[in-house]
């Protein structure tokens, strides 16, 4: 193991404790969350593990789902898709597919984000699963992967149905996942479009999520309505070099849900401040591969490593560990490499994995012969 230290003088505050408002700042929502989406810091929060009916947010794991299949390429945006008669006959809110009706997946990707259509979830659903029920199964898998404790899915669009349940705080988390996947913002963060456009059967689609258009910079995530469920939302913006995500579920009207979740951002936004201290692309460190065809290696962090603090907030002294392992190739971009240790004031508050920032096959006999051969003459120079 080799280990180099940076020791700079600011605060650093890795905490995802909950911060709990002085006052109900959303007073008409049952349940509310703000989370700052890198970190997973919770700003606010609200009866966040309560569970209640989360309509059509239970889109959002449809949705975590089909991107996962496009980026393992189990499904490609131009794919055509045929539309069962099961799927065509879905209520609520939809785009009119019709059986046998074929549609790409980005269109019906766009219906779910933009319209929230049950009958594009569906279809989508039955094309990854088989059959609905087959999908829905797969959804409370990645729950239980994300660690969703009051969740449980039982179809794939959010329609009230017994045992159909999640919690502001599970919703959050999902939207934390989905936003990571830029495509779902363009699409999300789409007020209105057509489908159909070149066909006798034109399609006006429609956001149903007003912010969208009404709050300068949000886009996305999702809106649901229900008897059951009342009018939640799930809202995001990347703002002052911070993206939040707020969750409000259970409120009386349209209008209210709206008002209360900018309410959300306003605080979140007022109050406090992203730093990043490591990004993915900077080099902590460059370390020798052994038997690599090439024979050294950048080590970075995986993802940016932030803070979120209040504004205002002073700074500590905060010094950085780096640990590595002996590199052998083959090595790929993403391996775990090795894990760098961050402390305030000689406490350690993070530890982050470490990488490399570009795979490194293993060489052959022949570089490993004539880099050998190099090292003999250079010695003997």
């Amino acid at each position: 193991m080799k280990k180099i230290v940076f020791i700079f003088l600011m605060m650093f505050c890795f905490s995802t404790a909950i911060v709990k408002a002085e006052e109900d700042i959303v007073p008409n929502a049952k349940s509310a969350i703000l989370i700052e989406a890198s970190t997973g810091k919770i700003l606010y929060e609200k009866n966040t593990h309560e569970k209640f009916a989360p309509a059509s947010m239970t889109k959002m794991m449809s949705l975590l789902l089909i991107m996962e299949n496009i980026d393992n390429r189990n499904l490609r945006m131009d794919e055509v898709i045929k539309v069962s008669k099961n799927a065509a006959g879905m209520g609520g809110s939809q785009i009119f597919l019709k059986e046998n009706e074929e549609m790409t997946v980005e269109d019906l990707l766009k219906g779910i984000t933009i319209g929230s259509a049950n009958d594009a979830t569906v279809a989508l659903a039955e094309r990854i699963g088989g059959t609905e029920s087959a999908f829905v199964e797969l959804m409370n898998k990645k729950a239980k992967e994300l660690g969703l404790k009051n969740t449980n899915f039982k179809n794939s669009t959010g329609l009230d149905e017994a045992n159909h349940y999640s919690s502001a705080h599970d919703m959050s988390i999902v939207a934390k996942e989905l936003v990571k996947h830029k495509k779902i913002l363009e699409f999300s963060s789409i007020y209105e479009t057509y489908l159909r456009d070149d066909t006798e059967n034109k399609f006006w689609l429609v956001n149903t999520n007003k912010l969208v258009r009404f709050y300068p910079g949000v886009d996305g995530l999702k809106t649901g309505y229900t008897e059951e469920a009342g009018y939640c939302l799930t809202a995001t913006i990347d703002k002052d070099n911070m993206r939040l995500i707020a969750v409000v579920m259970g409120e009386p009207t349209s209008g209210i849900r709206n008002s209360e979740v900018s309410v959300l951002l306003d605080y979140g936004y007022n109050l406090y401040q992203k730093e990043v201290y490591v990004t993915k692309e900077e080099i902590l460190k460059t370390v020798e591969v052994e038997k690599g065809k090439e024979d050294k290696a950048n080590i970075v962090v995986k993802e940016d490593v932030s803070a979120i603090n209040k504004k205002g907030h002073k700074m500590g002294e905060i010094t950085y560990e780096l640990d590595v392992n002996k590199l052998k190739a083959p090595i790929n971009k993403g391996d775990i490499v090795g894990n760098l240790t961050i402390k305030e004031d000689g406490k350690v508050v993070t530890n982050v994995d470490v990488t490399v920032d570009k795979s490194i096959e293993k060489a052959n006999i022949f570089t490993i012969y004539f880099r050998y051969l190099k090292d003999i003459i250079a010695f003997e120079l």
